[in-house]
């Protein structure tokens, strides 16, 4: 091969800038070029209009810093097949011929994955690095485990203002259809309740779960000090199945309507019952804070770390993980691979699946979800009785994230 063609596409996370550096670092190994498409897919399909691209040699390869969060490829959410150009596909090959590429390696998300489909069936060929923060990807994408890292520090670190002030506080976070990292952050964190997309949330069981953990945190310590934490994914859906969505804001370009509200939401209903309950006023007494006309209820806040949860630094994780898969999507498209997916690489085996499938999406386990209703956290619903099962596992095993 003569060049391989580099983007990035989608949300931003942490990780991106190994595998960024794991292509050119692989790509230098065979004395192959490595050229940085910016933009995403715009730059793509732009990419007849640039004068010149940036090649990852080994001196500029020295700046990219794995251990940041982002992309110095940049991104953008653009969706090849709904540009009205008829000639797309013959533009973005042109493209690709004037610079000399020969392939392209792709890391993103589930929408990232489609157009990598679609480029690969109209004879672009393309290997997918899996990204995205959301973890819904049938492998380990990159950003995962940073982000869970990232919302578990600030969930816990709330708690410090939280119990400061006897406060609810509910975090929302990203997680649009699947709550991995709502799940696995707010457990990481001691989190007391946490909702996500796949249990639609009965607000009457998390209020009772609220009412008995915050006040009894509260009355039984002994400077009458408590807090509650409530995280929960953008995708929370309410007890009749839907979605909240911010009607004003439209569409993205791919078609996905942008949420918004679910922790405002999730405050306004506990507000509502927590001043209907004709118990409050006793147990604010109780608990000393009770003035009339002025702190008859206890503060619920919503905290939105948005961004923030995407930023900053990659943990080691995602570091390794970025680096395997940047090297392994170079050796697939050199050794003529096209239209599929780094799974993971173990030994010397690079494990691949076609995109088509590895972009189905994958949800919580709520089997495993009853294991922590055990342990008193509230997931919006009645907890269940748990079953367990019982497996003992023969030989190696495989690591499982």
């Amino acid at each position: 091969m003569r060049a391989i063609g580099i983007i990035t596409s989608g949300g931003d996370c942490a990780g991106l800038n190994a595998v960024v550096k794991g292509v050119g670092l692989t790509c230098a190994h065979y004395g192959i070029k490595a050229m940085i498409i910016p933009n995403g897919y715009a730059g793509l399909y732009n990419l007849i209009e640039f004068d010149t691209l940036t090649e990852l040699s080994l001196q500029r390869l020295e700046d990219v810093n794995v251990s940041l969060a982002g992309s110095e490829a940049g991104h953008s959410r653009v969706k090849i097949s709904k540009i009205s150009d008829p000639n797309k596909y013959g533009r973005i090959k042109a493209g690709l011929e004037k610079f000399g590429i020969d392939g392209l390696i792709i890391s993103g998300g589930d929408d990232t994955g489609s157009v990598i489909v679609d480029l690969n069936n109209n004879g672009i060929k393309c290997i997918h690095a899996p990204k995205t923060m959301d973890l819904d990807l049938n492998s380990y994408s990159v950003g995962g485990d940073s982000t869970i890292n990232r919302i578990s520090d600030m969930v816990r670190d709330l708690k410090t203002t939280g119990r400061t002030h006897n406060r609810i506080m509910v975090i929302e976070v990203f997680g649009r259809y699947a709550g991995h990292t709502a799940f696995r952050g707010g457990i990481a964190s001691g989190a007391a309740a946490i909702l996500i997309p796949e249990i639609p949330v009965d607000f009457d069981q998390l209020y009772q779960h609220m009412k008995r953990v915050y006040w009894r945190r509260v009355i039984d310590s002994d400077v009458h000090a408590g807090t509650y934490s409530i995280v929960v994914a953008e995708g929370m859906k309410n007890a009749d199945g839907t979605e909240l969505y911010d009607e004003t804001a439209g569409v993205d370009s791919f078609g996905h309507k942008k949420l918004a509200g679910a922790g405002r939401f999730v405050v306004q209903e506990l507000q509502r019952r927590v001043k209907e309950d004709p118990d409050t006023a006793g147990l604010m007494k109780e608990a000393g804070m009770y003035v009339e006309g002025l702190y008859e209820i206890p503060e619920i806040r919503q905290v939105q770390p948005g961004h923030l949860v995407r930023s900053g630094g990659s943990s080691a994780y995602d570091v390794n993980f970025g680096l395997c898969a940047g090297m392994g999507s170079v050796e697939l498209l050199r050794n003529g691979f096209t239209g599929v997916s780094v799974v993971e690489v173990k030994g010397t085996q690079i494990r691949w699946q076609k995109t088509e499938d590895l972009i189905k999406q994958r949800h919580v386990d709520l089997d495993e979800v009853k294991f922590f209703e055990n342990l008193d956290i509230c997931f919006g619903r009645k907890p269940t009785e748990v079953s367990p099962e019982f497996k003992e596992v023969i030989g190696k095993v495989d690591r499982i994230y």
